[in-house]
Order: structure tokens, then sequence, then C-alpha cells
């Protein structure tokens, strides 16, 4: 395994970080914080311009033909500076799995749009109760030549302006199958939850929803498959933006605590302030390095189910630690909610929950060292 990124790698990332530090100011992020409509599409143009939101999508859609580091690269510097942006729903829990298992005409529809930043996907992983996304409780029935759908999905991202959410639901005969449900459909209803960071996200209702043979995502009876395999690269970009999150959040605190003065001194040359921020900054790699694993396993197209839950775990707790140590060091202004680093402290305890926090994953962890996985 080599950690060290190739002059591609290098290039996408400085170019995103040039790109996000330039428009995803702090001023601007407090603005688009109090929108209703919270995520910054004139930011999301640039990145379409600049061809980073297609980087791990086919070229022949578009794309930049990259891999999923790649992306996680893009991940890395929009957590750094939290910029609202649908890159998750759209890029990972929608794109990726229309590339792997659409059909000709699902990606030529889609993909394209996407690349070009005119059109949001995203996916309905989350049920009440139910944390694995390969065993819903949602149904679908066969109907005709469709199907209908029915249940309820939670925590759905961007619902409300995505042209296609990803639904895994159970068929009648038992098998796992996934669609590809408009929002705008009949039967559809979007319920508007309120999250810790503001992200708009919707509780999903589906009441005999109707969709064709061609609304279907891959191998009708190999669903429980690919909705493992979107879950999975949705936990490491997660991973990714947590990293970011965590990075911005520890060198902002660095900055203050170099300049902020007690009794004529710099109170980061206190002992005690020293070592909280020296074990933020191991948590901080512990991230990272988690976080790389897991992505490299995955690339490989390894047994990558070890690699990515211990990287999730890292991303929750270290997460929490590096939230909690950077406001804690900001003293008194940390508290203050206007103050940048209260917004990186709700964006990583938002982070630590999305798909499961660190016990579920934790749990699952220890399954698989019992079954000997």
């Amino acid at each position: 395994m080599d950690f060290s990124l190739t002059e591609d790698q290098n290039a996408i990332r400085d170019l995103a970080r040039s790109i996000l530090e330039d428009r995803a100011t702090d001023e601007r992020v407090k603005q688009l914080a109090a929108d209703p409509e919270w995520y910054d599409l004139d930011l999301w143009r640039d990145l379409a311009r600049a061809s980073l939101l297609g980087v791990a999508l086919p070229e022949e859609h578009g794309g930049g033909g990259f891999g999923l580091l790649e992306l996680c690269l893009v991940c890395e510097e929009a957590g750094r500076r939290i910029a609202p942006l649908p890159l998750l729903p759209t890029l990972v829990l929608g794109a990726l799995p229309i590339a792997e298992f659409g059909s000709p005409a699902q990606k030529r529809a889609f993909l394209p749009d996407v690349v070009s930043g005119e059109l949001f996907l995203t996916a309905a992983l989350t049920e009440i109760g139910g944390t694995d996304p390969s065993r819903p409780r949602t149904t679908a029935r066969r109907s005709g030549s469709g199907w209908v759908l029915d249940g309820e999905k939670a925590c759905v991202p961007a619902a409300d302006r995505a042209a296609r959410i990803v639904v895994p639901a159970q068929a009648d005969d038992g098998a796992v199958a996934v669609f590809l449900v408009d929002p705008k459909a009949t039967g559809v209803g979007l319920s508007r939850e309120t999250t810790t960071n503001g992200e708009p996200q919707f509780g999903l209702a589906l009441r005999g929803v109707q969709v064709g043979d061609d609304d279907v995502l891959g191998d009708p009876r190999a669903g429980a498959g690919i909705a493992r395999w979107i879950e999975t690269r949705g936990l490491v970009a997660i991973c990714a933006l947590q990293l970011g999150i965590a990075d911005g959040a520890l060198r902002r605190t660095a900055a203050y605590v170099s300049e902020r003065k007690q009794f004529d001194r710099a109170i980061g040359t206190f002992q005690a302030v020293q070592m909280r921020a020296a074990d933020a900054f191991i948590d901080v790699e512990a991230i990272r390095s988690t976080l790389y694993q897991a992505v490299w396993a995955v690339a490989e197209e390894r047994d990558a189910a070890r690699a990515v839950e211990v990287a999730k775990w890292w991303a929750c707790r270290a997460g929490h630690r590096v939230a909690h140590a950077a406001q804690h060091l900001h003293g008194g202004i940390g508290a203050d909610l206007e103050y940048p680093i209260h917004r990186f402290f709700l964006w990583a305890k938002q982070n630590e929950y999305a798909l499961g926090g660190a016990s579920p994953h934790l749990a699952r962890l220890g399954a698989m060292l019992v079954q000997g996985e």
C-alpha cells in the first residue's frame, strides 16, 4: 500500500483546494447557513466548470475517468472549508452506482448532467430502526410490467432537488432490488427534517409508487449487493469529509492558540494546551490513515468491509474528540454560535452519525471478528 499521491491526484486536490478556499469563505458559509436552500449552487457550478464533479465518472459521459480516491480528495477539501455542497448525495450515493450498475440508457440520462452540475441525485439508505440498507423494510411488489413501492426512509439528503432517489426495497420474492425513484412521482411524500448542521434532509414516504422495469438499477435479484456497494462508498466519502473537517478545525485552532495571549504569552505555549492539541493531531492522523487504508482496499477490489468499519469508527470517535478540543481551546469564543469554529463542531457531529454512529459500526466490526471475516 502506497500512501503517496500521484501527480494527477495532487493536481486534483490542489485545484479543489484553490477553488474552495477562494469561494467558501467564512462569511459566505455563514450566509448560506441562514438560507433555507443551504447549498452553494454557484460554487457547485464552479466545481463543474473545473471538471471536478465528474472526476470519478466515466470519460464517455464527460467525466474524468478517475476513481474513489480522487473523489475523496475533493470531499476532504470541501470538509476543510465546511462548504455546503451535495457531494455525498449526488456524486457518491447517486452517480457512482449509476455509473457502475446502470443501463446504457440510465447512464446517458443522468451522468452527463451530473458532470455539468445541472442535475442532482441522492439515495435513501436509512430507515427508522434499520441500519443495514441491504435489508430494507421498504417493499416492492410486481404489478403488471412494473413495480409498486411502499415504505418509509429517513435522512435523505437533497431529496427535494434530486432528479432521482436511489431506493433499495425488498421484492415480493424475498430478494432486494434497487430503484431509481422520481421524487415528483405520484405517491412520493417528502418531509423536511431538522439536522445538526442545517443540511436539507428529508423523510421519504412511498405510498403505492409505481416504477417501471427501466427504473431498476442493475439486476433486480442482486440489489442487496448493490446496496452494500453504495453504503461502502458512502461511508468512505463521509470519512473523507470528516478528515477535512477535523483537519480544518485543528489548523484554525493552532493559529488561534499561537496568537491568543494570556499573561503576556501565547496560550499555545502552555503545556495543557499543547497536550490537548497534540492529542487532536494524533486523532486527525488516525482518521487519515484509516481512511486511506479503506480507500485502498475498495479501489483494489479487496474485501474492504473491515477496513471501512475501522475508518468509520475513527471518523466518529476521533472526529468527535477533535471538534470538542478545537471548541474548548478557543475558550469562550468557541461557544459563540456565529463564530466559524462552532460550525466545524456541528458538521463533525452531523458526519459522526451519518450512515450510523460509532456504536453500530463497532458492533458490526466485532461481528466480523467473531465470524473470522
